[in-house]
């Protein structure tokens, strides 16, 4: 992973994700279940964090999301 990232918590990543697709749309771009049914913060959360694929598919996006700061 480059070092786009240092510093960048998963929390951080997942929540600036969430709100710049919205829940319906990130579980569009990335197809698993903690962002489709019934999803939250916490429980993707949880699951990213002992999911390495998923967690690299989220790292991805959120490194190829061009943020309007």
């Amino acid at each position: 992973m480059s070092n786009d990232l240092h510093g960048v918590t998963l929390e951080a990543m997942v929540t600036r994700l969430q709100e710049h697709y919205g829940w319906d749309q990130l579980g569009r771009k990335i197809d698993i279940n903690c962002f489709i049914s019934d999803p939250s913060i916490k429980s993707s959360l949880k699951f990213l964090r002992r999911t390495p694929w998923a967690r690299t598919q989220v790292e991805e996006l959120y490194q190829a999301t061009k943020f309007a700061d």
